[in-house]
């Protein structure tokens, strides 16, 4: 078992609780009672989606440079798998927090009634199938029914986290969101990329009019297809007439890829000008990457209802590249930035995603919609499809309408990284969001 840390969740609360106003994250919508949460979740080893997540509810964390209290008390876990190294029995052992052999004895914490007031469901990571597609068979549908479920029986309803896409099964995602919208279960979903800062600051109006766009990530196929999907519609779903839906998407790899350029397809010159806000100048995205070697590239190209043109490009191989370019019409300027992680990888990202989280919880209503992930997990199904099959699949089926909400109280500005800097080595032990970084008073 590793190292569990000193300065736990309770330690914290005896020393700042009651000037929890005062910390970041607090809100005046804030219950007088914290709400309490249930997490359940594929596997918590290191590093993975269960570890970065539930560390910012058991310790404070940096959140816009401030150190934030959680805001809520998480009281019960469910895991599905614990391979060798997780580290629940580290948490059940550091923080306190009863661990349940069933999801229905977590929420009602060894009860027969619902007795948590959300629920975070984390189902990433951890060994399962994968489909004729490619793509891990995550139990996010199972964990989603086993939790209404229990909602049922008590008939009272209450926050759900669902960690990434919702389903690798279209179908399956249109049940869970229908049923969250049938039984007013608010809903926040998808990734933490779009909270991330942008380098340079890119804020569009809403309503503005988008000619074409394009995000590029640097990871696996699917898996951060997704994020990269997620950032561009975290972009363009607020321009004029909001989110409409998808008409078609096309998946391509290797050389399809650049002759789909040189046929006007997508928009290299987008791409090139979203690399370069990497690098700090131009870099030719057709040669290897700086350091990178030479790495098969791929894209799904997007073909909105509305008529925008879309594209995911991924380039090279770094897990930490996230970049998106636009030009709106009427317009030759292009717009595009950098996303900026923080240090430690993507491990910092979860920072202000936990925040989003929370403030859901806290206030018992999704801070941005939930549509945008469902709209992504249908996007990605359908390219996946394209990629078996070699060709454009229509997507009558995601004909999908939605107004976007402004969610830039989420996201990270930058500040949280002046004093958790690059020089700052990452904790080796599970729950410590700060480093050896100074806190500040």
């Amino acid at each position: 078992m590793n190292q569990v840390p000193t300065s736990t969740r309770r330690s914290f609360l005896a020393a700042s609780g009651a000037a929890l106003a005062g910390v970041t994250g607090a809100s005046a919508a804030t219950p007088s009672r914290r709400p309490r949460v249930a997490a359940v979740y594929t596997v918590c080893t290191h590093r993975s989606h269960a570890n970065v997540i539930l560390e910012n509810f058991l310790e404070s964390y940096p959140f816009n440079g401030k150190q934030t209290d959680p805001g809520v008390d998480l009281v019960s876990l469910y895991s599905d798998q614990q391979p060798a190294g997780d580290m629940t029995p580290s948490i059940v052992k550091g923080y306190g927090i009863p661990h349940y052999d069933t999801i229905r004895e977590a929420l009602c914490c060894g009860g027969d009634k619902l007795a948590v007031d959300a629920v975070l469901s984390i189902g990433e990571h951890g060994s399962y199938p994968r489909n004729e597609l490619g793509q891990v068979q995550y139990p996010r549908k199972r964990f989603w029914d086993a939790i209404v479920a229990v909602m049922k029986d008590s008939d009272r309803f209450v926050p759900v986290f669902n960690d990434k896409h919702l389903s690798f099964d279209w179908d399956e995602a249109k049940a869970m969101y229908q049923q969250s919208q049938e039984l007013g279960i608010p809903l926040l979903a998808g990734s933490s990329v779009p909270l991330a800062q942008r380098r340079p600051e890119l804020e569009l109006p809403v309503g503005s009019e988008f000619s074409e766009a394009v995000s590029i990530h640097g990871g696996p196929v699917e898996s951060y297809d997704f994020h990269g999907l997620e950032v561009l519609q975290s972009i363009v779903e607020a321009r004029r007439g909001h989110e409409t839906g998808l008409a078609s998407v096309e998946f391509l790899s290797g050389a399809d890829v650049w002759k789909a350029a040189d046929e006007g397809r997508w928009s290299e010159e987008l791409a090139q000008s979203a690399i370069a806000r990497e690098y700090g100048r131009a870099i030719d995205i057709r040669k290897a990457l700086p350091g990178e070697g030479v790495v098969e590239p791929h894209c799904l190209l997007l073909n909105y209802r509305d008529g925008l043109q879309a594209t995911v490009l991924k380039l090279g191989a770094s897990s930490k590249r996230w970049n998106v370019a636009c030009r709106l019409k009427r317009s030759a300027k292009i717009h595009s930035t950098a996303y900026y992680v923080g240090p430690w990888n993507n491990r910092n990202l979860f920072k202000a995603l936990s925040h989003a989280i929370q403030q859901t919880f806290i206030q018992q209503k999704a801070v941005y919609p939930s549509e945008r992930t469902l709209f992504v997990t249908g996007v990605l199904e359908a390219s996946m499809r394209s990629r078996k099959a070699k060709q454009v699949i229509e997507t009558p089926h995601l004909d999908l309408s939605y107004a976007a909400r402004d969610f830039s109280a989420m996201r990270e500005m930058g500040a949280s990284w002046k004093i958790v800097t690059e020089d700052v080595p990452e904790p080796q032990t599970e729950f410590s969001p700060w480093g050896t970084a100074k806190v500040p008073e």
